[in-house]
């Protein structure tokens, strides 16, 4: 039993040290990788489609994107910043508005006016605007409020029309200052005494010859 130990004790000293031996001859096999001597072409990605760039010169760093194509139909629902631009997906039917790519908010759309931005050169499809929002709230008028500028004017009766009673027109008869009360002319009663203040003058004259 001992002569047996002491030969696999032997035996596990001899391929120990053989083992060491081979590990000390294997070298590590370096990589010589080949540097690229030529440029590396890189991939620029450009946008494609029609872009819409914030105009400079608006007197105003930012401009308005809402959710449709009015000021006071449609709530703002974002801003650009001048020199921006972003895709352009359509046009409103006067071309007043453009729709735009606008992540972040619901359908990832919105709408700014068409005076803000340039276009670049493309053709963009009529677009049909969303439906305008209901208001939230409902403006009522207070009933007691608006009774204090109600004026009430008391009527006032037209006046009638009375027609005037027919005019009475005075009628004279004819005078008969022309005649006598005999029925003589007054020519004639005239000439008579005309002619008797002649024959006075006459006799008169005689006399007082």
């Amino acid at each position: 039993m001992r002569k047996r130990a002491a030969h696999i004790a032997v035996y596990s000293i001899i391929i120990t040290i053989f083992l060491s031996l081979g590990l000390l001859a294997i070298r590590p096999v370096g990589v010589h990788a080949q540097i690229p001597t030529g440029s590396v072409p890189t991939v620029t990605g450009t946008p494609s489609g029609v872009m819409a760039t914030v105009k400079a010169g608006l007197g105003e760093d930012t401009i308005n994107v809402r959710s449709g194509p009015h000021a006071l139909y449609y709530p703002k629902i974002g801003v650009l910043m001048v020199g921006q631009s972003i895709p352009a997906l359509g046009r409103s039917t006067g071309s007043d508005w453009i729709l735009i790519s606008y992540p972040g908010v619901p359908g990832g759309q919105g709408w700014v006016f068409s005076k803000y931005v340039d276009l670049s050169p493309g053709d963009l499809p009529v677009v049909q605007p969303p439906a305008s929002p209901t208001p939230e709230v409902t403006q009522t008028i207070n009933p007691t409020l608006a009774a204090q500028f109600i004026v009430t004017v008391a009527p006032t009766r037209l006046p009638t029309f009375t027609q005037a009673p027919p005019l009475t027109i005075p009628t004279y008869e004819t005078s008969g200052g022309g005649q006598a009360l005999t029925g003589i002319p007054m020519g004639l009663v005239i000439l008579i005494l005309l002619s008797v203040g002649i024959l006075m003058g006459i006799f008169s004259f005689i006399q007082r010859r």
